[in-house]
C-alpha cells in the first residue's frame, strides 16, 4: 500500500467525534474501511473527499478544546508526514508486472507512485511532463486525473452535426449519447476503478486457461443436512461455502504448485495455504466485490473456518474491513451460488499475483452415469483458471481430480 483516497467525512469540520465513532472513510487499493477516532476532541478537516494521500500524510487533527480547534483553523492546511518520504517505491504485489515502456523521458529520478504509473501507461501520458504533488516531487494518482482531464479539454471540438459525446461528456438522464438514451452515468472511480484496472491487468500479464467440470457433491450434502442438525451444539451455522474453502485449502496443500506465484523472475511456492473469499457488494448499479482472506485454511477445522468466514463476509459487506483482512492472499474461491448463479460455463479472472482462481456455480440435482445406469447427483459446476506461465495442465489437472475427490468423500478433509 503506497497511497489511499479519502472517500468521505462521515463527522463535519468542527464537530465534536467520541473516541469509538467512525470518522471518516478511505479506500485502498483493496478495500473501502471505515476508520474511528482514537480519542475524544473537535475534529478539524486537512484533506477533501475524493482526495488521494500517499501513506503516512495526516488527514485530519482531533483538538482536545474548543480553543485549540479555533487557533487550527484560522491557520494554513499543513501537509505533515508521519513517515519518511513515503512508502516504498515499488510493493511486492507489485513485482509480479513486467516492466511497462518508459515515459519518464528517461529521468530516472522521477519519482511516481505504482497506480499512477499505470494509468499514465494506459492512456500514453508522457510522465516526464507532469509535475508531481506528493512528498519529494512524487507523482501520485490525482496528479494524472488532472493531466487527463486538461488532456481532454484541449482535445478539438467535434465537427458540427456530430451530436456524439466524448467519453465522460454523458451523465444527465435522458441525454443522447451514440444515438442511445442515457439512463444513468456510474463514474469509473473508487472500488469500481480499481477492479477495472487489476482485472485487466490481470489478463495483461498472465497466460489464463481454464478447466471445466462438475463435482458429485452427495456426500457433501449429507454432511452439511447433518451438521445444520447440529448447529445448537457448533454454535455456528456451516455453508457450502466453508466446505469448499478447507476441500480447495487441503487440495493446495496436497498440490502445492498452485498455491504459488510468479514475482519477477521467480516462481515462488508458498508455504501459507491462504484462501481469498469473493464476496459480492451490494451497491446498486456500480455493483463491487472483495476478497477478504481465510489464513492458514488447511490448518483449520471447519467449525473455525465457518466462524471466520462469517465473519468477513458481515464485515465485507458492512464496510469494516482493514486492508490485512483482504491481504496476502494465495488462492482464490469464488461461489457464484452465493448470488444466485446456477449452472455455468465461465473463465473467471485470476487475482493478481495469485496463480489460480476457482468458480464454483449452485448445486443442483443432473442426470450422470453410474455403474452403468442413469441416476440424479446433487452436482456442482466448477472453473478452474491458472496461469499457464506458472501451473501446467497436468498439476492442475490434479488438483481439479483432487478437489473432486475430496468433496466426493469429505471424510478425507475432515478428519
Amino acid at each position: 500500500m503506497t497511497e489511499a483516497t479519502v472517500i468521505a467525512w462521515q463527522v463535519s469540520e468542527g464537530a465534536h467525534v467520541n473516541r469509538g465513532d467512525v470518522v471518516v472513510t478511505i479506500e485502498t487499493d483493496k478495500t473501502e474501511w471505515e476508520v474511528e477516532a482514537q480519542a475524544s476532541g473537535w475534529l478539524h478537516v486537512l484533506t477533501e473527499p475524493e482526495e488521494t494521500v500517499p501513506v503516512g500524510r495526516v488527514i485530519a487533527f482531533l483538538a482536545e478544546t474548543e480553543a485549540e480547534l479555533a487557533t487550527l483553523q484560522r491557520q494554513p492546511a499543513p501537509e505533515i508526514m508521519t513517515t519518511a518520504s513515503g512508502a516504498p517505491d515499488e510493493p511486492a504485489s507489485e513485482q509480479v508486472r513486467p516492466a511497462p515502456p518508459r515515459r519518464d523521458g528517461g529521468r530516472a529520478d522521477l519519482r511516481v507512485s505504482p497506480v499512477a504509473k499505470q494509468i499514465a501507461l494506459e492512456h500514453g501520458l508522457d510522465l516526464a511532463s507532469i509535475t508531481g504533488s506528493g512528498p519529494d516531487g512524487r507523482i501520485v494518482r490525482q496528479d494524472i486525473e488532472k493531466a487527463l482531464a486538461a488532456r481532454e479539454a484541449a482535445a478539438p471540438a467535434p465537427p458540427p452535426g456530430d451530436t456524439s459525446l466524448t467519453a465522460g461528456a454523458a451523465g444527465a438522464a435522458g441525454e443522447l449519447h451514440e444515438g442511445k438514451r442515457v439512463a444513468t452515468t456510474i463514474p469509473l472511480k473508487g472500488m469500481r476503478r480499481t477492479i477495472a484496472e487489476h482485472m485487466h491487468r490481470s489478463l495483461a500479464v498472465a497466460a489464463q486457461l481454464t478447466y471445466m467440470g462438475e463435482a458429485d457433491m452427495s456426500a457433501v450434502v449429507d454432511l452439511r443436512n447433518r451438521l445444520l442438525a447440529k448447529e445448537p451444539d457448533l454454535g455456528v451455522r456451516i455453508t457450502y461455502t466453508d466446505i469448499l474453502v478447507v476441500a480447495a485449502a487441503r487440495a493446495l496443500r496436497d498440490v502445492p504448485i498452485v498455491n504459488s506465484s510468479l514475482v519477477g523472475e521467480e516462481i515462488k511456492v508458498w508455504e501459507d495455504v491462504n484462501v481469498g473469499v469473493a464476496v459480492a457488494l451490494d451497491r446498486g448499479l456500480e455493483g463491487g466485490i472483495i476478497v477478504p482472506v481465510v489464513r492458514h485454511a488447511d490448518r483449520k477445522p471447519l467449525r473455525e473456518v465457518s466462524r471466520e468466514v462469517a465473519s468477513l463476509v458481515e464485515q465485507a459487506r458492512s464496510g469494516r474491513l482493514r486492508p490485512d483482512d483482504v491481504a496476502a492472499g494465495t488462492f482464490t474461491l469464488t461461489n457464484l451460488a452465493t448470488v444466485g448463479g446456477g449452472w455455468f460455463v465461465g473463465t473467471p479472472i485470476i487475482n493478481q499475483p495469485q496463480s489460480a482462481i476457482l468458480a464454483v456455480g449452485a448445486v443442483s440435482d443432473r442426470p450422470v452415469a453410474r455403474d452403468g445406469q442413469v441416476v440424479i447427483r446433487p452436482m456442482m459446476p466448477y472453473s478452474l483458471t491458472f496461469d499457464h506461465r506458472v501451473i501446467d495442465g497436468a498439476p492442475a489437472s490434479r488438483f481439479a481430480a483432487r478437489f473432486t475427490e475430496l468433496l466426493a468423500e469429505p471424510a478425507l478433509f475432515l478428519v
